[in-house]
């Protein structure tokens, strides 16, 4: 098809309703249709499009509406039937009545439910209910409204270089529409109007009857189903759902923190060039899930490969970050997607994903092998075997399963107004996934919504219940094409790959590159030539000394190198990659308080460095922050540099030496003598729980709100009454709303902010954390162990968007503090922006490792995933644990629910851990307990025992506060299946957390 036409439709389709309709609704005597849109159809030349494709029986009278509209017959009709689909598919129907024109046009008026937002302006959380209202909002004159808003697309064509109608990019502007529409920017010199009108920009709602889904999420969806009409010969869309794998091995197989990103990362990469394919043949909007909007590596796209001006992302992070704090190394995307696509070539760019993204790791094999040669000193021109091995192991990697439902399973028998739908081509395809035979009913067709929506009710006083068209069949070929994905992922093929001799080193799996195959028949500890052996003397970044890597492990150790490379030149920046060792991090609680009280070195410390060669390492980034400009700071990053320099030397007098020096260095900073050193540190990993249920809209999940839960309040009572008088209309507002287009945007939208925006800030701006990883619900960071449950709790609170502390306060009073995270009923606000989190009902389970420095990571990873997967299971999802690898052998466990134990957790730490409190308190009480009968049985017997030996080893204020503590102790305890046990590890675990290297080095508790 001619692509011009394409990219003209979508571009039509997203200017189909004006940005702020929201804002004009009702108020402007023009109507909204008349808006900004409408003058920038005027502007693109969009209203004088050639009069093609009108079939000689149209109705005369007809094709001249279309054309005053601006449009081609065609183009109009693609795009209206997108617009109905699109709203079907979001928004829950109201009842309606038909009004006949004069000249026999009939139109739906949706009766009683009519918004002026602006004088009730309020938002609804999708996945809860919950309402964020507004207030009131400054009735600002429509007239500049609808001029600021054309002002601001304008200037993104300017920008674009495309003024000129007769020769634009309409993908380009396409493009540059969908990236920064939903952006207003604002300035502080702007007038308060502007100001207030830019925060709301984003989240302006697409019908002010339903306020849980914004207008870029239906102006999104109606140029993905517009795009996907106009690319199909047949007018027909079908959803698409793929997937990438395996995923938790290749993360999994690491020696390091930088191997540990390095798997995530990369994973995350391969996901995006799966999902370029269909990005550049439709456009990023045709996909659902994940949302694209904002992801750095997506900006990066835009610019270089599809050339929107870099002045557009000037204000982007990733172009401002010299680090790698920089959002490009953020591991972002998951390794799925849906997309509507057009049904006849659904098949064909699945084809082309699997193509696209395995040719993209072959080449970027191909590059890791020659870098290998360069480094050396080998004729890669003449060197073959390393680059066959690559291509034979990356054979079918990575694995892709795909599944499509066309639309076309639903029949229209009415095809001008896509009513009186069929559904036995859609039934008969459902039925065999959910065990039904013949014509019975099943999914979303089996429910209470579906009954009420499949035939026209007259309600008796010329309203009639909204009749559907495929649209609001979203649910069942969404579940559809799940259930088809999850059949292929079962059926998987394997072909086995066959390899010989000694394995690599980091897996186990395949054989390791070599220049020579008679060296994989022997051991590689017995050989000082092979290809690994020389890069570990030249290049220990790449291999340590002993490590033989395969192709997958190649390509990690070396993908940080090579992506560093890729921002560098992207950016224009020089940035390296600086992963925080786990050295490091175990210290960083202590270098952060020893520069903060001056950060004196002691005598002999530099001369011993520099002898050493120790070199500065990478801080964390809230370390970086809070003493820039402290000249101490490069001393702080040579600590760590020489206590790695001299353990990798495996000169133990050197390490002794070097140990007393910086615990000198420490207590220099408080006229001590001495002051023990931190060698443990805390990795967490949480996910989201029953993300799968929430995505296909499961009602146990809590996160499924009712139809009558999604009207704006003011429309509610007249529902209300229309229900009162038809009992399936009654039904379907107390029905949960199935799945739709704007749950999935909303639910990408909203993990996308959490874990590329919100998580970020909590880890590395709150807390001394880095961030390895955090793509959707899932998160995988590094801390101190003074940290951790600090952390984790707020990370938990923000995932829901629910701060105890915010939730009294008013969101007036909250916007205020612009730069500090605020939480409160479903959204969280940072840096001026409004985001929408999970909401109250979606829960996250957290597992927490605390190891030692020099513990194998491979161990503690396996651990942290038993840990995390304890606390879902033991712990009943929505819960934490903890598990400490102790250095000395053996491990403590503790697993609870979010909220009181976790907090009980940190104020019996910060009890032990004072000054007026003897640690014996919890030796001298496990002793007891283990003769104490069950706590259920005897609850003031365990009571009195706490509080008896708490207040004994505690003086002052802490012995006054022992009382309370054994109370609360005990109420936990009493609610345990074997509450000894779990009080036991509750007091070792909180025993562990208040030793002296976990304190601030004055002593303070943190």
């Amino acid at each position: 098809m001619n692509k011009d036409l394409l990219w003209q439709t979508k571009l039509a389709a997203r200017l189909h309703d004006p940005a702020e309709k929201a804002l004009v609704l009702l108020r402007d005597p023009a109507g909204h249709e008349n808006g900004s849109s409408r003058a920038l159809k005027r502007l693109l030349g969009l209203d004088s499009l050639p009069a093609e494709n009108i079939e000689p029986d149209n109705d005369e009278v007809l094709a001249r509406v279309l054309f005053k509209k601006g449009l081609p017959v065609a183009m109009y009709r693609h795009v209206q039937r997108a617009d109905w689909w699109s709203a079907a598919a979001d928004r829950p129907q109201f009842p309606f009545e038909e009004i006949t024109t004069p000249n026999g046009k009939i139109f739906a008026v949706a009766k009683g439910a009519q918004v002026r937002w602006t004088k009730a302006p309020v938002l609804i959380h999708p996945l809860t209910g919950e309402t964020y209202d507004l207030g009131s909002l400054a009735e600002t004159e429509i007239e500049a409204i609808k001029q600021r808003s054309f002002n601001h697309f304008s200037e993104l064509l300017i920008k674009l270089g495309a003024q000129d109608a007769e020769a634009q990019d309409w993908r380009k502007i396409l493009l540059a529409y969908w990236r920064f529409g939903p952006e207003l920017r604002v300035t502080n010199a702007d007038c308060a109007d502007n100001q207030q009108l830019g925060a709301l920009w984003e989240v302006l709602p697409a019908d002010t009857r339903i306020p849980d889904h914004s207008i870029w999420d239906h102006l999104d969806l109606t140029s993905a189903f517009a795009g996907a009409f106009a690319a199909d010969p047949q007018g027909e869309a079908a959803l698409l759902a793929l997937s990438i794998g395996p995923v938790q091995g290749f993360i999994a197989a690491a020696r390091s923190t930088s191997d540990l990103w390095a798997g995530s990362h990369l994973l995350s990469r391969l996901a995006w060039e799966a999902m370029r394919p269909v990005c550049e043949a439709l456009g990023p909007d045709a996909i659902l899930f994940p949302r694209l909007r904002g992801i750095a590596q997506v900006d990066l796209w835009l610019r270089d490969q599809m050339g929107l001006p870099d002045a557009l992302f000037a204000h982007c992070d990733w172009k401002k970050g010299a680090s790698d704090a920089n959002p490009l190394f953020c591991a972002a995307l998951p390794n799925r997607f849906v997309a509507v696509v057009p049904a006849s070539q659904a098949q064909d760019i699945a084809g082309q994903v699997t193509q696209a993204v395995r040719g993209w790791l072959e080449e970027l094999g191909r590059d890791v092998v020659t870098r290998l040669l360069q480094e050396t000193g080998l004729d890669a021109a003449t060197t073959k075997t390393p680059y066959q091995q690559m291509q034979q192991q990356l054979a079918g990697f990575p694995e892709v399963y795909w599944a499509a439902v066309p639309f076309s399973l639903i029949r229209c028998r009415d095809e001008a107004r896509q009513r009186d739908l069929d559904t036995a081509a859609l039934l008969g395809a459902m039925a065999p996934f959910f065990g039904v035979e013949g014509d019975k009913p099943c999914g979303f067709l089996d429910t209470p919504a579906w009954r009420a929506l499949q035939k026209d009710i007259d309600l008796g006083d010329g309203t009639h219940f909204y009749t559907p068209n495929p649209g609001v069949l979203y649910p069942a070929v969404y579940d559809l094409a799940e259930r088809l994905l999850a059949a292929a992922k079962a059926t998987r093929c394997f072909t086995q790959s066959k390899q010989e001799g000694w394995r690599d080193s980091l897996t186990g799996e395949a054989e390791w590159l070599t220049t020579d195959r008679g060296q994989l028949s022997q051991s590689y500890r017995q050989q000082t030539d092979t290809l690994w052996a020389r890069i570990a003397e030249r290049k220990p970044a790449w291999a340590k000394k002993g490590e033989h890597l395969g192709a997958l492990s190649a390509i990690k150790r070396l993908w940080p190198t090579i992506f560093a490379e890729e921002v560098s030149r992207a950016t224009g920046k020089d940035i390296g990659r600086f992963v925080v060792s786990t050295h490091t991090m175990a210290l960083a609680h202590q270098l952060d308080q020893w520069l903060a009280r001056g950060g004196l070195t002691a005598p002999g410390f530099s001369v011993l460095a520099d002898e050493k060669k120790a070199e500065s390492v990478a801080l964390p980034r809230r370390l970086i922050s809070r003493h820039t400009g402290n000249p101490a700071l490069n001393d702080a990053k040579r600590i760590p540099g020489l206590l790695e320099a001299v353990r990798d030397a495996e000169d133990d007098a050197a390490l002794v030496h070097a140990q007393q020096l910086v615990r000198k260095t420490f207590a220099t900073a408080l006229s001590k003598d001495e002051v023990k050193l931190e060698t443990y540190y805390a990795l967490i990993m949480m996910d989201g729980d029953r993300m799968g249920a929430i995505l296909s809209g499961d009602e146990e999940t809590g996160t499924a709100i009712t139809y009558r839960e999604s009207f704006h309040p003011d429309v509610r009572p007249g529902f209300d009454e229309h229900a009162r008088r038809q009992p399936l209309v009654e039904a379907y507002g107390k029905q949960r709303r199935a799945i739709s287009p704007n749950r999935h945007l909303a639910i990408s939208g909203a993990l996308n902010d959490f874990s590329q925006t919100v998580v970020r800030h909590v880890v590395e701006e709150e807390h001394l954390g880095r961030v390895i990883y955090a793509g959707g619900d899932d998160v995988l960071a590094m801390l101190p162990v003074a940290d951790m449950l600090f952390c984790m709790q707020r990370l938990r609170h923000a995932y829901s968007g629910t701060l105890p502390e915010d939730e009294s306060k008013n969101w007036g009073e909250l916007r205020q503090d612009r730069h500090n995270l605020h939480c409160k009923s479903g959204f969280a606000y940072l840096n001026g922006r409004l985001m929408r989190m999970m909401g109250k009902n979606a829960t996250a389970s957290c597992g927490a490792v605390i190891a030692h420095q020099q513990a194998p990571l491979s161990a503690v990873l396996r651990e942290l995933r038993a840990t995390e997967k304890r606390a879902k299971t033991e712990g009943g999802r929505d819960a934490f644990s903890i598990t400490v690898i102790k250095r000395s052998g053996g491990a403590l466990q503790l697993t609870a629910k979010w909220g009181e134990p976790l907090k009980l957790l940190a104020d019996l730490r910060n009890f032990l851990a004072s000054d007026e409190t003897s640690r014996r308190a919890v030796y001298h009480s496990l002793t007891w307990l283990t003769d104490l009968p069950d706590p259920k049985e005897q609850p003031e017997m365990l009571e009195g025992l706490l509080s008896y030996q708490l207040t004994r080893q505690s003086k002052g204020d802490s012995a006054k506060g022992a009382p309370e503590l054994a109370r609360r102790l005990t109420d936990l305890a009493r609610k345990e299946k074997d509450g000894k046990t779990w009080l036991t590890n509750f007091l070792t675990v909180a025993e562990f957390l208040a030793r002296e290297t976990r304190l601030d080095l004055s002593g303070e508790k943190r």
